[in-house]
């Protein structure tokens, strides 16, 4: 990307955009586009056109999204499905009618199937079943994927797609209802810390295994990705996206364990094993990415702590 290309980020104001922002402004981006929710509905087809032919970016980042935990994505599954889908589509879509140089679209690891060969590899993706309780957001992000490969095999448009595991960091969503693992263990267990309770309900057996990645390391795969690989190449390789993650997987049990010495919470840690666990193992091969020079760069022990300290400054 040219420093002074037109750069769209959707959903800067989310914790994948804002970091994705804030990491172009420090390697010398200034010309970056930016629309809030109230601004521009990225829903709705007729006004995401409008945008398009009006403010025509060079790059995208499409890291606009509806996003939940276990509890969300198994509640509203409608809404999940049907928001990402019109969101994607219409930003991927207009990207092609209006020129767009090259489009970056940012998935997730719920894409593979629930029972996936460890770790992970691209060639996984609709190899067998995917995980019940997120299935409706992990097939709107399929569909991302596809018609980002459909509208390079057809138009020959430079459009690609990135599958990050787990992410945290700030402006992490930390409601209860809504939350990932993170924020939402982070948030609980503080709670019962400043409340003086004795113990902290934990969803699930505490068994499955998780990769998590912090969010900047995901803005600066991101940038490189995009200034480093294209759909010519990607598609070459016989993949249609790119794993990015970063090797630090624990279980949900070792992981609260974590966090609660961090927050410094002297109480119980009880796991519901009536509640749902998800899917048993999720871990990235990122044997490409990093074979093209780009690794993580932060623990996972270091990134909780600054996430909680965050955490105290902003909740």
């Amino acid at each position: 990307m040219e420093k002074t290309a037109r750069i769209y980020v959707a959903g800067h104001t989310g914790m994948v955009g804002s970091a994705i922002v804030r990491f172009l402004k420090q390697y010398g981006y200034r010309n970056i586009i930016k629309k809030t929710h109230r601004e521009l509905d990225l829903t709705n087809q007729k006004k995401t056109e409008g945008f398009f032919k009006k403010e025509k970016p060079e790059y995208v980042f499409l890291a606009a999204a509806k996003v939940g935990g276990i509890l969300a994505n198994n509640n509203f599954k409608g809404e999940f499905i049907y928001e990402n889908l019109m969101i994607q589509n219409n930003i991927i879509h207009f990207s092609f009618e209006t020129g767009v140089k090259k489009l970056l679209f940012l998935g997730s690891a719920c894409i593979y199937p629930r029972l996936a060969k460890q770790p992970i590899v691209e060639q996984e993706l609709l190899t067998s079943s995917l995980e019940s309780t997120n299935d409706s957001y992990a097939i709107a992000k399929i569909a991302g994927i596809k018609l980002c490969q459909s509208y390079y095999k057809q138009y020959g448009k430079n459009f690609i797609s990135v599958m990050p595991n787990n992410l945290y960091g700030q402006n992490d969503n930390f409601d209860p209802e809504t939350s990932h693992v993170i924020p939402g263990l982070v948030q609980k267990i503080h709670k019962a810390k400043i409340c003086g309770k004795k113990d902290v309900e934990i969803w699930g057996s505490g068994n499955p295994l998780r990769e998590f990645l912090h969010v900047d390391d995901l803005a600066t795969a991101v940038i490189f990705v995009m200034n480093n690989l294209d759909a010519k190449e990607l598609y070459a390789m016989g993949i249609s996206h790119i794993n990015v993650g970063s090797g630090d997987e624990l279980s949900i049990k070792n992981l609260a364990v974590l966090i609660k010495e961090i927050i410094g919470f002297d109480g119980l840690l009880i796991f519901n094993k009536n509640k749902p666990d998800g899917t048993p193992r999720k871990l990235l091969n990122t044997s490409i990415l990093n074979g093209m020079g780009w690794k993580s760069k932060i623990p996972l022990n270091k990134g909780l702590k600054d996430l909680y300290e965050w955490y105290k400054r902003n909740n």
